[in-house]
């Protein structure tokens, strides 16, 4: 998985300011101490002293290194039960001075080695829903907010079940597919039907889910991301023609790409060919889409290229929503 390079970089300086904040924090309370307690300035010196002194004795040669490190450790041991009775008569416990990293794995710089570490994944996670909350709101979107009662138990003759049986349906998918993203049989969703029926509710609780457990997800609409394709190639070097590039990088590259209301743009040949770049080269890596549609799989079939369609119908699976439109229903009974 890899978060893009924006967001990395403001989890990074978070990590940063947070362990500033932390050294300023323990330096005031560090001088504040000294200032009640000489004694304790003194005792820290002589303590970084025998530390010193400690790495000498045992390099030491020409006399007995073993004797001369337990000295030298018994005379530091000394002086830190005398600072522990110190600090333990102001209040603090015995580490209250002392450097100490938030995170013991990677001691505050973010990585093990090569391999991210949970504290800066965790951050990174924030700032890519803070990022998705600029299209998507996040606030209320989540799969225990979602409300069954709004969706009909009358039965639907074309579909042969009601609109509630149908949802319970959906949202089980959908939040197994979260939840178990990347081991979840299905790799692809397709959520086709009208709008206001809550496409774009389980895609915001999709992505928020996905984001929370380490992945690096992308949301935007068709409109928006078919711009950034025509940007990348009509504009190539300049300021916008880079950003695009960058921006369709991060489609094409993201553990999750979220594509809203596909087919509310305007067909051309152009969009055509980014459509398919954009999901050839995802199947090919091997990266998950969730694509939200008001046109049913056999309208997009009809509407885009048969090399399109062929991998829409063959890998994405179809999610149906249908019923009474829930955005119309929730004003009624405000």
């Amino acid at each position: 998985m890899a978060y893009d390079a924006n967001v990395q970089r403001r989890a990074a300086d978070r990590l940063e300011q947070e362990r500033r904040r932390r050294q300023e924090r323990t330096e005031r309370l560090r001088l504040e101490a000294y200032e009640k307690e000489p004694r304790l300035e003194q005792l820290d010196r002589r303590i970084q002293g025998t530390m010193a002194g400690l790495v000498a004795a045992a390099l030491r040669r020409g006399s007995d290194p073993v004797a001369a490190v337990q000295a030298v450790r018994e005379e530091n041991q000394d002086l830190q039960r005398e600072r522990a009775v110190l600090l333990g008569a102001m209040g603090l416990p015995e580490d209250a001075l002392d450097d100490k990293p938030a995170c013991p794995l990677c001691r505050d710089t973010g990585w093990q080695g090569a391999k991210m570490c949970r504290c800066l994944k965790e951050l990174c996670a924030q700032e890519q829903i803070k990022e998705l909350s600029k299209l998507l709101d996040l606030g209320e979107q989540s799969f225990d907010s979602f409300r069954m009662d709004y969706y009909s138990q009358t039965p639907w003759s074309a579909h042969g079940t009601s609109p509630r049986g149908n949802m319970e349906l959906v949202y089980d998918v959908c939040l197994s597919y979260a939840t178990k993203f990347g081991r979840f049989a299905l790799k692809n969703l397709f959520l086709s039907g009208p709008p206001g029926l809550g496409k774009t509710f389980l895609s915001a609780c999709i992505a928020r889910t996905v984001s929370e457990n380490g992945f690096s997800v992308v949301y935007d609409t068709a409109g928006n991301i078919f711009a950034q394709f025509e940007a990348r190639k009509f504009l190539r070097d300049s300021r916008d023609g880079l950003d695009a590039r960058d921006e369709t990088r991060r489609y094409l590259s993201c553990d999750l790409l979220i594509l809203d209301d596909l087919g509310s743009e305007l067909t051309t040949q152009f969009t055509q060919s980014a459509l398919y770049e954009l999901v050839n080269a995802r199947l090919v890596g091997e990266k998950h889409t969730v694509i939200s549609s008001n046109l049913t799989m056999g309208e997009a079939a009809q509407r885009y290229a048969p090399q399109i369609a062929s991998r829409l119908e063959g890998e994405y699976h179809v999610l149906h929503f249908f019923g009474d439109d829930v955005r119309l229903l929730r004003k009624d009974r405000l």
